[in-house]
């Protein structure tokens, strides 16, 4: 302990002593990601990374539960550890790391981690939805915690984000993900273990920016895309394209200005949502390797136009964040794009339904599943509020898959088609549930083709549990039917169950979102 000033007899012992006692605590550097934290919930029954930075060289003891584990801290400065796997407990308990200095992390819960990821229809607030008002207030759950990371897209992998643990409360969850919120509150009121959930949406995003950069382009597939974007990024960071940019910039504030407005400037591509990478590198690669559960996904809006490619992509995008994750197969459920735009009176293409059988043939990796909402949608807003709706569909696939209830989750889906006596007739898989028209008897949302592959749409007749006849007085000797195959497609074909059946084609005839092929 330094001696008083006063027992002093120059203020060089007093400097001495200040800059001694200062020095370990100059070194000090003992940091924690902003995902490991107060209030933060553990994935129950498996190992638990527990990770963060100190001195290089410094042993690290972390100790939670009657557990301890060391670990030394690289050249880089970081060091992990692993928690065994822990029951689930809502238990306030304490995790203590100590390094350079000692943290504590207070209030931590074992139990349910998910994560609530994809684009504006995922972000889409609890205040934003359909009496979201009335659910905040039935949302006052402190064994709930939530966690949203910020939107940085950058090429740059980021290590850490700005953001905190808080328990779902009325004061919090009106800016929580809507879909993400219910959902992880059916989980716990059914489970009756904590949930955490942890939302990293970003509104209007594309699927390649939520893939890391260097696995899109070692891979083939993706050539033409990766070319297009380097001929972008190209033009964008020359000269003339900085300049180009700046001059249009400049124009909107003006133009802003002149109708008294707000200026919000066009989005800067380089660092935006679609640049492949951007996300996987801002958002995701923060919170890598977190103990979780699984992902929910709500997202191809963005990718509509390129639902060929999508097909190829999204899977993917899956199989990659899987291999990053190191955790397997771990569930990975999404949601198929709404009913959108206008009704059409007449049957034809559409990308949007091309995504959707994109969304559907995912299905085909292992773990996955697919919320069915073609009934939910609102034609004038690519934004349905009836979050609730898609928030208990993906539930139920939860609780089926992952926790043993037994419920109804999955949506009739195509098998055969058969044609003959100038009719269709389809059967469906309906998962041992039975088929059911909703409002009328009548089957509406089928079209059928003949030889000149001109679509008309058709009428349905439900025979037995799991087969339709489908025909048209148009269509005299129709060789493929559909089924809701397009962008707002007016369909009422149900399981027994209420799940709406999953839309379909029985052709294999080339995709409008399908590349043109070369001009000879």
């Amino acid at each position: 302990m330094p001696l008083p000033l006063t027992h002093m007899r120059s203020p060089l012992p007093l400097l001495l002593t200040v800059l001694m006692l200062a020095a370990p605590l100059a070194h000090a550097q003992l940091r924690l990601p902003a995902i490991i934290g107060d209030g933060m919930v553990l994935q129950q029954s498996q190992a638990n990374p527990i990770w963060g930075w100190d001195t290089p060289g410094t042993a690290v003891t972390v100790a939670f539960a009657g557990q301890t584990h060391r670990a030394t801290a690289g050249a880089d400065g970081r060091w992990t550890v692993r928690l065994a796997p822990l029951s689930a407990s809502a238990e306030n308990r304490a995790l203590t790391i100590a390094g350079s200095s000692q943290r504590t992390v207070q209030n931590v819960l074992v139990g349910e981690v998910w994560m609530c990821s994809g684009q504006s229809n995922m972000q889409w607030s609890l205040a934003q939805s359909f009496h979201g008002d009335l659910e905040a207030l039935a949302t006052d759950l402190p064994q709930v915690r939530l966690i949203s990371v910020p939107q940085v897209g950058t090429q740059e992998l980021q290590t850490d984000f700005k953001g905190k643990w808080e328990a779902a409360s009325p004061a919090t969850t009106p800016s929580f993900s809507a879909v993400g919120l219910l959902f992880g509150r059916y989980l716990h009121k059914v489970l009756k273990v904590p949930v955490g959930l942890i939302d990293n949406a970003w509104g209007g995003s594309a699927a390649e920016a939520w893939v890391r950069r260097t696995s899109l382009e070692s891979d083939a597939r993706f050539a033409g895309l990766m070319e297009g974007v380097r001929q972008r990024e190209r033009n964008l960071l020359s000269p003339e394209g900085r300049a180009a940019f700046e001059a249009s910039l400049q124009k909107h504030r003006d133009d802003a200005a002149k109708a008294k407005a707000a200026p919000r400037a066009p989005q800067d591509w380089l660092t935006g949502n679609a640049r492949p990478g951007n996300i996987f590198a801002g958002v995701v690669n923060p919170t890598l390797g977190y103990g979780m559960k699984g992902v929910i996904w709500y997202q191809g809006e963005s990718n509509a136009s390129r639902a060929h490619e999508y097909a190829t992509l999204f899977p993917f995008m899956i199989e990659q964040w899987r291999k990053e994750w190191s955790q397997g197969d771990f569930p990975f459920y999404w949601v198929q794009l709404a009913d959108f735009r206008e009704e059409k009176p007449q049957a034809g293409e559409s990308d949007w339904a091309e995504l959707r059988e994109a969304q559907t043939k995912t299905q085909r990796l292992p773990n996955t599943g697919q919320a069915v909402i073609i009934d939910v949608g609102e034609g004038r807003d690519i934004h349905p509020r009836n979050k609730q709706e898609v928030a208990v569909r993906l539930a139920r696939i939860a609780l089926a898959r992952d926790y043993g209830r037994t419920l109804p989750h999955r949506s009739p889906e195509f098998r055969a088609a058969q044609f003959a006596g100038g009719k269709a007739v389809v059967t469906l898989d309906t998962f041992g549930s039975s088929l059911r028209a909703f409002d009328v008897a009548e089957v509406r949302g089928f079209a059928l083709c003949g030889e000149d592959r001109v679509w008309h749409w058709a009428t349905g007749k439900i025979l037995g549990a799991d087969r339709v006849e489908v025909s048209s007085a148009q269509v005299p000797a129709p060789v493929a039917v559909r089924y809701a195959w397009a962008d707002n497609p007016v369909c009422n074909l149900y399981s027994a169950d209420g799940l709406p059946a999953t839309p379909f084609r029985s052709d294999d005839f080339p995709l409008t979102t399908a590349p043109k092929p070369a001009a000879k």
